[in-house]
């Protein structure tokens, strides 16, 4: 199999005339890293940005650099980034609107730390800057090395890795992750392991049958009144579980770009049951402002669109990406929900704390749906922390789902059983607020089915037998004549 030191580099190939995924661009100036009210100077924001009907295109970047042999790679390689510099094919252009307070950005001790271990060059605001995060992403063995000291499992894996689902971590995330225990939580959840390429009975590339489901480019309806709009095939990291990862982080099959977003709009507005349009992809908030409002304002013009969703795991893997700019333009077009993608409490730092803090700030609802996976939170415990957590950050704890049977996820998935006891555990000994609806999407497109605990026994005469949390057994008058 192929090295995966070139299929990594998705995010630094494609023109923006061509590929939506976030371009390339300078650096913000100082003023821009201040402004907190104004619209930067130049940008396509707001009422202006979208009577011109237009967005501004992109060149494409500078050609991928010459990896360094493997052969030069040790297991405990975790020098300073002086060691590998870095070079201008690392560099992702961005545009400059949304830098945002940069200088006023919270930065946890640990991600400090980091920088100033691995990235000693990089400035306390340049660290707190989206644009620089994505710029100087992981995406190959060489960096990653660098970073963690990696088992002979995880360096195989992603040596050896070809097609979609490439390596990605943002620096702040893989600050996060432990240098040397390859069972961490986060890190099992973003770094490739050779198990990704066992696939067992029951799972396939598609499970969902979005797919199937699909009558316009990007555009996933399964359920009556409301669609999902893939808008993007990139994230700022890719989770090794992830439900997409058959399209992810690679350009082969459908493309994402302005001719796709208009066919899928068209979609949309011919289609009046629709009511709830969420967009997804990939991660929609790694696009730039202005394509985030284009399409904002495109939906909220369709009459019988009543309210609009975003999935994204930005606010945990990239929380810089938050940027006051960003959040008024999301209040422009209100009704508007977010549903984010916590796993473990680790992932609840002060930056995406502050994150949460400025989208909850700005009226948008949040909530979590949560995968249930194996080795990183499958127990009452670390479930309890993170949901309590979620609410300290006014997150929501909204669905605690069954790990799709992807291929190649088999390592990541628990049983059922696991599933209702750590809902058990939560139901009865904390707040309702904190317990999640525990759901399997159903494979071959059958939707959400809600799995619960038994808690009705069953029925004694016009009395029904109920089991509480503690396991104790009530009886609820239902008299025979009530029932139709």
């Amino acid at each position: 199999m192929k090295s995966n030191l070139c299929v990594c580099k998705e995010a630094v190939s494609i023109p923006m005339t061509e590929e939506e995924t976030e371009p390339p661009g300078s650096m913000p100036t100082t003023a821009e890293m201040n402004e907190e009210e104004a619209e930067p100077p130049g940008s396509m924001t707001g009422a202006a940005g979208i009577s011109r009907g237009k967005l501004d295109n992109y060149p494409a970047s500078s050609p991928p650099k010459e990896q360094p042999a493997l052969s030069s790679l040790a297991f405990t390689m975790t020098g300073k980034a002086s060691a590998m510099p870095r070079t201008a094919s690392h560099v992702l252009d961005m545009p400059s609107s949304g830098a945002g307070d940069l200088s006023r950005a919270k930065t946890g001790a640990r991600s400090c730390a980091f920088r100033k271990r691995f990235f000693p060059d990089a400035t306390r605001a340049e660290w707190n800057d989206w644009r620089w995060q994505l710029r100087n992403r992981i995406t190959d063995i060489h960096e990653l090395a660098r970073i963690i000291q990696l088992s002979e499992d995880e360096l195989k894996a992603t040596t050896c890795h070809e097609g979609p689902l490439p390596l990605g971590i943002t620096p702040y995330y893989a600050s996060l992750l432990d240098e040397k225990d390859p069972r961490q939580p986060l890190r099992r959840s973003v770094v490739p392991v050779g198990a990704e390429y066992v696939c067992v009975p029951g799972e396939s590339d598609d499970p969902l049958g979005e797919d199937a489901h699909s009558p316009a480019p990007g555009v996933v309806h399964r359920y009556p009144d409301r669609v999902l709009f893939l808008v993007t095939g990139f994230c700022s990291t890719y989770c090794r579980y992830c439900t997409r990862s058959r399209m992810v982080g690679h350009h082969g099959g459908l493309r994402f770009n302005m001719a796709q977003w208009e066919q899928a709009i068209a979609y949309i507005e011919a289609t009046p049951t629709i009511r709830d349009v969420l967009l997804s992809g990939g991660d929609p908030l790694t696009l730039p402002d202005q394509k985030i409002e284009w399409l904002l304002s495109r939906l909220r013009r369709i009459p019988h669109v009543e309210f609009l969703r975003i999935g994204t795991k930005v606010p945990v893997v990239l929380p810089q990406r938050i940027t006051p700019a960003l959040v008024r333009i999301f209040k422009r077009y209100h009704p508007l929900w977010m549903s984010l993608h916590f796993t473990h409490p680790d992932e609840i730092t002060p930056e995406a704390s502050h994150a949460c803090e400025r989208l909850a700030n700005a009226g948008i609802p949040l909530g979590s749906q949560t995968v249930l996976l194996a080795g990183v939170n499958d127990n009452v415990e670390t479930m309890k922390q993170l949901v309590h957590g979620l609410l300290k950050i006014r997150v929501k704890p909204y669905y605690l789902y069954q790990c799709d049977p992807i291929s190649g996820s088999s390592h990541f998935r628990t049983s059922v059983k696991k599933g209702l006891e750590i809902i058990k555990g939560l139901r009865g000994y904390t707040t309702g607020y904190a317990v999640p609806n525990y759901v399997v999407d159903a494979p071959g497109s059958g939707g959400k089915i809600p799995l619960v605990p038994e808690y009705l026994v069953g029925r004694q005469g016009d009395f029904l037998m109920l089991k509480n949390y503690e396991g104790n057994i009530y009886y609820y008058p239902d008299p025979e004549g009530n029932r139709e």
